[in-house]
């Protein structure tokens, strides 16, 4: 991490927005960061490690059959350029009935076998707080994992801080975070429709259709399952690429080796948390 980046490339507010969230930190004295190898949680725990020392704020990675593997190769590249003290453990929300119904609050279970695991980890090391990359923008999404959070009395130190994905964002580059302009990632149980469940193999098939397109240099993407169809949300400045003979072709030859039978192009492109869509649908369709 870049501790002194030159004055000429600092937004003027940087210092007070970063003094701020370092104090939410200080104030702690040993921090638990619940680390993904996102940009919010990334920021959280290198600045935890800077103001705290490297072992008053590990950082943990749960470790699960919905991260990527691809995921968890890059938060782990991210740790050891930030000389982070990373630990993962396995959360086992894949044995929770409750995640495996895949409701519109998979989240909860998820975040709450996650946050178990954290807090076990918290008492064998001695840590009372464990802190997480949620940020404000955040607050107002369809997020039932924040009641899993409140419930484990997890912190939130951006929130704390004030920051938005625009300020973390600005803040982390200003830090020389290498991910700080990383693309959100949602875990691939998000890309199967609520109601469906989830499986480890299910969940296997969706992280190689779409190593499909990482491989061929697409960013920002999803597969989203619909049975034997994979429905391609992408960016709508990478559509045109993705028309290409070559590139159509290797594509749909990719994703069908994967098990599907059907390969699609969403035309409204990629949006985050598009699957939520059938929760609006459906509580519309209740007249709520």
């Amino acid at each position: 991490m870049h501790t002194d980046p030159s004055t000429d490339s600092i937004h003027p507010d940087t210092p007070t927005i970063l003094g701020r969230l370092q104090e939410t930190l200080h104030r702690r004295g040993r921090v638990i960061t619940a680390y993904s190898g996102g940009v919010d949680s990334t920021l959280v725990a290198a600045v935890a490690r800077r103001v705290l020392g490297k072992e008053n704020a590990p950082a943990v990675i749960g470790d699960s059959p919905s991260l990527p593997r691809y995921e968890l190769k890059r938060a782990r590249l991210v740790a050891a350029e930030l000389d982070l003290e990373l630990i993962e453990v396995t959360p086992d929300e894949r044995d929770d009935p409750g995640y495996r119904a895949n409701g519109g609050d998979r989240c909860y279970f998820c975040k709450t076998h996650l946050y178990e695991s954290l807090k076990h980890l918290a008492g064998e090391v001695g840590v009372r707080y464990i802190a997480n990359g949620t940020n404000t923008d955040d607050l107002g999404d369809h997020r039932p994992g924040l009641t899993a959070a409140d419930e484990a009395q997890v912190i939130s130190p951006l929130v704390e801080a004030g920051l938005g994905k625009q300020e973390v964002r600005r803040v982390a580059r200003e830090l020389g975070l290498s991910n700080w302009d990383k693309p959100a990632a949602a875990c691939l149980a998000s890309r199967v429709p609520y109601g469906s469940e989830v499986t480890p193999e299910l969940l296997n098939q969706i992280e190689r259709a779409e190593d499909v397109l990482r491989d061929l240099g697409f960013i920002g993407y999803r597969v989203r399952h619909h049975g034997q169809v994979a429905r391609i949300e992408l960016p709508m400045d990478q559509v045109t690429r993705l028309m290409d003979d070559g590139v159509r072709q290797a594509v749909t030859e990719g994703i069908r080796d994967t098990g599907y039978l059907y390969v699609s192009l969403d035309l409204e492109g990629f949006r985050s948390g598009s699957g939520n869509l059938a929760l609006t649908v459906s509580a519309s369709a209740r007249g709520q």
